[in-house]
């Protein structure tokens, strides 16, 4: 069944007059003679076969029938005046907040900023490296890029990649000092960008976690250890995402062709009325839609050429 509305230019004139108080103001409002006001108003009451205003008051008094219907009025035209305003507002200008995990800021985001100033030239963005969730609510921070378990509440929560973990080191170094099975990961210093968890995880995998471990470097976050392996200082456990860039150049390289899931993933967050802004929106969709271009062409492939060797005993076992 057809929902039958009342005609709009009288439900303007009603609303002015009633928010306003008084027909007069309605009608500079509205840019229109009292006498047009006054003529709208009554249009509606014999409309709705009721009276909207008291007649006999000196000023301008709303009847009951009317002071229920003034809500649903003023509800309904503030809604279209917002939603005109969304539509007529630039989407594709002003300054935008982004804290993001330090690797994939440096390693994956900045390399590509290019291609989003390149199509927003008119959007300012203030770059911040943390990994900090409690930043979502933060009043300076506007969209939150995240590595963990996504286990954020109240916020507009989306993953935005999985990413695969295998060791990387500089060709430099891997062609001073071989790695030709995993046991030679013996001679190598490790370095770790956490508490040495996702190495642990790699070794298991690799039914390593026997190894004879040698000197270890700790880092407070991944990019520092992809870093140090950058300068040749150790074999760094590298990401899918992040170290895909400096796997494509060259500049690292993987020795084995062993890859194992994270635990955790890449979130994007940010409090319900900031995705609800265009700018907002114009950046996050950019943001998916270069992972999925980054995804295409397969960057993030795991080339080693050393395939794991399970040890003779457990072949045996297994038999």
């Amino acid at each position: 069944m057809k929902k039958r509305l009342p005609p709009l230019n009288p439900l303007r004139a009603f609303e002015a007059a009633a928010r306003l108080g008084s027909l007069s103001k309605a009608a500079s409002e509205l840019n229109v003679t009292h006498g047009a006001i006054s003529h709208q108003i009554r249009a509606l009451e014999e409309a709705l076969k009721v009276s909207l205003f008291e007649r006999s008051a000196r000023r301008l008094k709303l009847t009951p029938q009317g002071a229920e219907l003034l809500p649903a009025v003023s509800s309904a035209f503030d809604g279209i005046a917002a939603a005109t305003q969304r539509m007529t507002r630039p989407t594709s200008s002003g300054r935008l907040s982004v804290s993001c995990v330090p690797a994939l800021l440096s390693l994956w985001l900045i390399p590509r900023l290019s291609s989003f100033y390149a199509r927003f030239p008119d959007i300012s963005l203030r770059l911040m490296a943390s990994n900090d969730p409690q930043e979502i609510r933060s009043p300076d921070v506007d969209i939150c890029i995240l590595y963990g378990d996504g286990g954020w509440s109240d916020c507009w929560l989306r993953k935005w990649s999985d990413l695969e973990l295998f060791p990387i080191v500089s060709p430099t170094l891997i062609n001073n000092k071989p790695i030709r099975t995993i046991r030679d990961l013996a001679d190598h210093v490790m370095l770790h960008g956490d508490d040495g968890r996702e190495w642990n995880t790699w070794l298991a995998a690799a039914d390593a976690l026997d190894l004879k471990r040698g000197q270890r470097h700790m880092f407070s976050d991944a990019r520092l250890s992809t870093e140090a392996a950058l300068n040749g200082h150790g074999v760094a456990l590298g990401d899918s995402v992040t170290a895909s860039g400096l796997l494509a150049k060259g500049q690292l390289i993987t020795p084995f062709k062993l890859s194992v899931p994270a635990v955790d993933a890449f979130y994007v967050a940010c409090r319900s009325e900031v995705r609800s802004a265009p700018i907002a929106q114009v950046f996050i969709d950019w943001l998916f839609a270069e992972r999925d271009e980054a995804a295409a062409r397969a960057e993030t492939s795991v080339a080693g050429q050393i395939s794991i060797r399970k040890r003779r005993s457990q072949k045996q076992s297994a038999t």
